[in-house]
């Protein structure tokens, strides 16, 4: 497990250079002057060559690498060009509804998602598969936008149930907490819960094939037995996968959310330093995401070997 453990780990460090190599060269070759947005338009030559010379722009690509890398590696993300923060008190302190709207989205799809996948498998045709799977095409086919925008007029606007706009932190209480989440949650949860039931409901048919279930269901096994028990930690591996792959979702349409319900979180800092041109808190909010990304994927990993052993081999 140990040996295991350290491939993965080492495995990753090389992915994490190669995406920092590529964010980084992505916003050297993008066009727009940060100078410029400092100055302004009214600005001579000599000042914005002279906010270029402070801001390290003049430098050669290798050489603003090298300083950027070396920055990271002492545990810093830099200083935004803006605001004259470290990025990294930028980012800790939008980081909280972010995470929290990921969460409660995986948990929501999860919750959703697997029973469906599980009741569709357990009478294929029958009326909760094609109820299930074409809700499930409907999850695909509506944009997270389209249906934020339908939540909050109905739930917001309308009955007034829960607010559009705004977070209310963790410390003001659950039940606060809770509703100021619960449209962007949903709204980013329809296309999640539509994967893991496909998943889930193709993983559990394939797993029912399997000779054990027939002589389980011999033995005496029940429904509930057979599906809870012995198909679904068989079936649970690309379902786990999903999860996984899910994350790059739930990062990009956490930008979306944000967006749609005013959310101050990290998506909110990213579109406004991208229409700035802030480039140390681009880099070091895609630099970050990359990152999460790479450790859940790894934890997935390591998931795989607790619920099936024999992937260590």
């Amino acid at each position: 497990m140990t040996a295991y453990l350290l491939r993965r780990v080492l495995a990753t460090l090389p992915v994490i250079f190669v995406v920092a190599l590529i964010v980084f060269s992505l916003l050297y070759l993008s066009p727009g002057d940060p100078a410029m947005l400092i100055a302004g338009d009214q600005a001579s030559a000599e000042e914005l060559e002279h906010i270029r010379v402070s801001l390290g722009l003049d430098e050669p690509f290798l050489v603003r690498f090298g300083s950027w890398l070396w920055q990271i590696l002492g545990g810093s993300l830099g200083v935004s060009i803006f605001t004259n923060m470290p990025v990294g008190s930028l980012i800790a302190a939008r980081v909280e509804p972010t995470i929290s709207i990921m969460v409660l989205t995986l948990l929501f799809a999860l919750a959703v998602g697997v029973p469906l996948g599980i009741a569709a498998a357990a009478k294929p045709g029958g009326w909760v598969d094609r109820i299930s799977m074409s809700s499930a095409v409907l999850g695909f086919s509506v944009p997270g936008f389209v249906l934020g925008y339908l939540l909050a007029y109905v739930f917001g606007l309308k009955l007034g149930w829960f607010p559009v706009q705004g977070y209310s932190p963790l410390g003001d209480g659950v039940v606060h907490w809770l509703r100021s989440l619960a449209l962007p949650a949903l709204s980013l949860s329809s296309i999640y819960i539509a994967v893991i039931a496909r998943t889930t409901r193709a993983a559990m048919l394939d797993v029912l094939q399997h000779g054990y279930i027939r002589t389980a269901r011999a033995k005496g096994a029940g429904r509930a037995s057979l599906l809870y028990v012995h198909a679904l930690r068989n079936a649970a591996l690309p379902v786990v996968t999903v999860v996984g792959i899910g994350v790059a979702l739930l990062i990009g349409g956490a930008v979306v959310a944000e967006s749609v319900f005013a959310i101050p979180g990290v998506g909110r800092l990213t579109v406004d330093a991208i229409l700035r041109r802030d480039y140390p808190v681009i880099q070091g909010v895609v630099l970050l995401s990359s990152l999460m990304y790479v450790v859940v994927n790894l934890l997935i990993d390591l998931l795989y070997v607790v619920i099936d052993p024999r992937v260590r081999l």
